[in-house]
């Protein structure tokens, strides 16, 4: 992002410079997919398209707030914060929240724009939320906490935006470092840095097809992960072993066929993610590449939550000799895939693989190599 032409569009708008910028990145989720509702493991890392926030602290509880993409401006009272409609309630949502924590907040005047693909699944919902926090840290001079802003980040989409996200998208937007993917368990919000293998790169596939009306769909996986758990007598479904769901399941009665395929799913997931950690701490690309595709597998045939322009991308990705491993990434059902190249093939790879889906699909792929990114942050002060 050129934080001049941000500064500038703020001078246009507020007649003065500002006095903070502040981004907070979007994510890809490398593997462990649908996990974190079940309070298993996730292994995202930010990427270096962002939401950015140019702002100059009010004194008084007036946040106006204009953005640049969408052209439009919205405008409200901290101490008066109403549910209405459109972008700004994720603004309005983290106020919210932060409040009700307890942080005593400042109104601010800010211009906002971003570069995260709306609905592909690379969570810019997340981004707005943590570049709204880093703004309001910044503006009323608290003590930036990651893990606990992605938490209050997370309660304004639950609770005011009503989506019913689980924790891993505003952790990786919060907390991730720059040239690392972001291990993190999903229970305790413990989370670790873990080191990107050299001599790769990790490419971005956006099939152009969207998720549209799945909210119905994604409600029903979790509650099939809920059913699963109660069966095997656990909280989540996180605390069932592969080899205790492989001898559980030969002797099941009372449930039914595809809740144990959901359930299969998720277990297998999470010993993937715990064995992904490994393999990259000793630069196992081949088997990193191996777990990725058994993921994208999995996705399909246990949880069903792919869709043909996903299964075509991930096909085309893996015919290329430089591909590792390819698989759908976010919640599905259109959106991403997320593909492990060799590094020196990386340009050739993007050109092969968007022309080959135009040809199998008939749809125009977004391909771009992304790079690992800092987490929400200061950019300038």
């Amino acid at each position: 992002m050129d934080t001049k032409t941000l500064k500038q569009s703020f001078v246009t708008y507020f007649n003065s410079n500002p006095e903070f910028i502040v981004q907070a990145p979007g994510r890809v989720n490398l593997i462990g997919e649908h996990t974190d509702y079940n309070d298993g493991f996730v292994l995202p890392m930010a990427i270096d398209r962002a939401v950015w926030i140019a702002l100059t602290p009010r004194a008084d509880s007036r946040v106006h707030i204009r953005s640049l993409d969408l052209e439009t401006d919205s405008a409200f009272d901290l101490s008066y914060l109403k549910k209405g409609e459109g972008w700004a309630e994720y603004i309005k949502g983290v106020a919210y929240q932060l409040q009700n924590a307890g942080y005593q907040l400042r109104g601010f005047d800010a211009v906002m724009t971003g570069d995260v693909p709306r609905g592909a699944g690379l969570s810019s919902s997340a981004a707005v939320e943590l570049a709204t926090a880093r703004a309001f840290a910044s503006a009323s001079g608290f003590v930036w906490d990651a893990p606990r802003m992605a938490k209050l980040a997370q309660k304004a989409e639950n609770e005011w935006v009503g989506v019913n996200c689980g924790i891993m998208d505003q952790m990786a937007s919060a907390a991730c470092r720059e040239g690392y993917a972001l291990f993190l368990d999903c229970r305790s919000l413990e989370h670790r840095h873990a080191p990107l293998p050299e001599g790769i790169s990790i490419i971005i596939l956006d099939t152009s097809t969207r998720r549209g009306l799945v909210d119905s769909a994604y409600n029903e996986r979790r509650n099939q992960c809920e059913e699963a758990a109660r069966w095997f007598g656990v909280k989540a479904l996180r605390d069932v072993s592969v080899q205790e769901f492989e001898r559980e399941t030969i002797k099941a009665n009372n449930i039914s066929e595809v809740v144990l395929k959901r359930a299969r799913h998720i277990i297998t997931e999470n010993a993937r993610v715990l064995e992904a950690v490994e393999v990259m701490k000793a630069g196992n690309t081949k088997r990193l590449g191996e777990l990725f595709n058994a993921s994208h597998e999995s996705l399909r045939d246990d949880f069903e939550v792919t869709n043909e322009a996903l299964n075509i991308m991930v096909t085309c990705a893996r015919e290329q000799k430089s591909c590792l491993g390819a698989r759908m990434t976010g919640a599905g059902f259109g959106g991403c895939a997320v593909a492990l190249v060799n590094k020196e093939n990386a340009q050739d790879f993007t050109r092969s693989v968007s022309t080959t889906y135009r040809q199998k699909s008939g749809l125009e792929a977004s391909v771009y190599v992304c790079i690992a990114s800092e987490g929400a942050s200061v950019v300038e002060s």
